[in-house]
């Protein structure tokens, strides 16, 4: 098989960072001692939900950083966790394996516990055709949205016009995002679905399905977007390609260690697993029926129509935005579908986008961009995006340019002392501030719009959980943090 050479890839991996801070270290010039180091008057009061990615535990801290409340899981954490507004705790956890898949991310098993720690639900997602991974998200219907990784085999993606020499034996493994309707104590009813298969586009054999122009269907995501104009694989460039992988291992963000697979095939893979876009978020904005995806790979995030019925989101076209269930706006690369090139890359393996849900009727998110791989130097920050939304029309863009806007609202950053190549995320506030999660050093800290550091905690707490991730992530590491106002629902007459 000739293997292509995907330099790409080589820019959108994680790169390995610094090993996470011992106790009395320092970070640039801050000194790290753990737990609370900083408590001003300008920061946003209430409770900050955590779980350690080495603990089974989740956290819940106050304002001093101390413990106030927690929950014990028996299994280690998978992505996000929320507090529901009746006091209960959603949090997605690991089994303990999972023989058929192993991905950064990965989780399986999503459940319910009411606030005094009893476990009221539980649905797993693990078997040979789909996984849960990273996120879930909690819906005022009281419905949760999953991320899923499903299983295509190698023949179908080729038949839908990926470069046979990107796909191995083990197939492809895209994501699919699955509405749940819980059916307490074990069970749930799939009442909404949606599958990035069923949205794909290339120009790669015009004998294969979805053949057509890239640039001019941006609804659509390219099956072949990862390995484009690459040249065939050099050895030296095989070997830096094992490296990458071998670094990952070594921060816990890949699948278990396996012996080589000589039918896999390089183009996003891990240990031979084709996780293609990797999804590591998804967030609902209540007012506009709207869904954003963050998808590292492909250094997007991305914007579906939620409104739809699932057998409407089969199709790229009808629906209340003309798009069906095609992408209604994506931003951060847009020479996935055919405009620009690296030059213009916006987003760099990013984290967490959220919607500011503030009863304007605007669509507006904060996103964390990791950072690795800049041209200036790998470093973290938060953006603010105002997206190019019109209540009547829908997502503007002027044709042939790329999805707007063409700059961030605002932006926080401070290279030097601010960065995580994996992981993390951030919250906007109710009051403009920003919670920011650095997670690979296990640093929570909150800015105001002047980008001060008006609260900081360094997360102290330490677990020694096999993640099932070859050496597992940093000890102190936090896949992301939630501040909860004061005066949240869940919390009234409970602290």
């Amino acid at each position: 098989m000739q293997l292509l050479a995907l330099p790409l890839l080589l820019a959108l991996t994680p790169v390995a960072q610094d090993p996470a801070p011992e106790e009395g270290a320092d970070i640039g010039d801050r000194a790290t001692t753990r737990g609370l180091t900083k408590n001003l008057d300008g920061a946003y009061q209430g409770y900050t939900l955590i779980a350690p990615l080495r603990m089974t535990k989740v956290l819940l801290l106050d304002m001093e950083g101390q413990v106030v409340h927690e929950w014990e899981t028996g299994l280690a954490p998978a992505g996000g966790i929320y507090l529901l507004e009746n006091g209960n705790l959603i949090a997605p956890v690991r089994p303990d394996e999972n023989e058929r898949f192993n991905g950064g991310g990965i989780g399986g098993i999503i459940r319910e516990y009411t606030w005094d720690g009893e476990l009221v639900w539980e649905y797993v997602i693990a078997d040979d055709y789909a996984t849960h991974h990273h996120d879930v998200e909690p819906l005022p219907n009281g419905n949760l949205l999953a991320i899923a990784w499903e299983h295509r085999y190698r023949e179908d993606a080729i038949a839908y016009g990926r470069h046979p020499d990107a796909v191995g034996e083990p197939g492809m493994w895209p994501d699919a995002v699955l509405e749940l309707k819980p059916v307490r104590p074990d069970g749930a009813e799939v009442v909404w679905e949606w599958h990035a298969w069923d949205h794909l586009v290339q120009d790669h054999d015009e004998t294969k399905d979805g053949y057509d122009s890239v640039a001019d269907r941006p609804e659509l995501i390219d099956i072949n977007y990862d390995h484009r104009g690459a040249e065939v694989m050099t050895e030296e460039e095989r070997q830096r390609l094992a490296e990458l992988e071998e670094q990952m291992r070594a921060l816990g963000y890949t699948g278990e260690d396996e012996e080589e697979d000589e039918d896999a095939a390089p183009g996003g893979l891990l240990d031979g697993v084709p996780d293609w876009m990797h999804t590591n978020a998804v967030d609902y904005h209540p007012e506009l029926d709207l869904i954003v995806l963050s998808s590292p790979e492909l250094n997007e995030i991305l914007v579906i129509d939620h409104s739809l019925p699932t057998e409407d989101t089969l199709y790229s076209d009808g629906g209340r935005w003309g798009q069906g269930g095609g992408i209604l706006w994506r931003w951060g690369n847009p020479q996935n579908y055919g405009l620009g090139d690296e030059t213009d890359r916006r987003l760099f393996y990013q984290h967490d986008p959220q919607w500011i849900v503030d009863g304007s009727g605007e669509a507006k998110l904060t996103v964390y961009n990791n950072g690795g791989g800049r041209p200036d130097g790998d470093w973290s920050s938060v953006e603010e995006l105002h997206l190019p939304f019109d209540p009547e029309q829908g997502f503007l863009r002027e044709k042939g340019q790329p999805f707007g806007p063409a700059e961030p609202a605002w932006e926080y950053s401070a290279k030097g002392d601010f960065y995580s190549s994996f992981i993390s995320g951030a919250q906007h506030l109710p009051n403009g501030n920003v919670l920011i999660c650095a997670g690979a050093p296990g640093r929570l800290f909150e800015v105001d719009r002047e980008g001060n550091v008006v609260w900081e905690y360094l997360n102290e707490h330490v677990g020694d959980v096999d993640t099932g991730s070859g050496g597992g992530a940093p000890p102190i590491a936090l896949f992301r943090g939630t501040r909860y106002g004061m005066d949240y629902p869940g919390l009234r007459g409970r602290l």
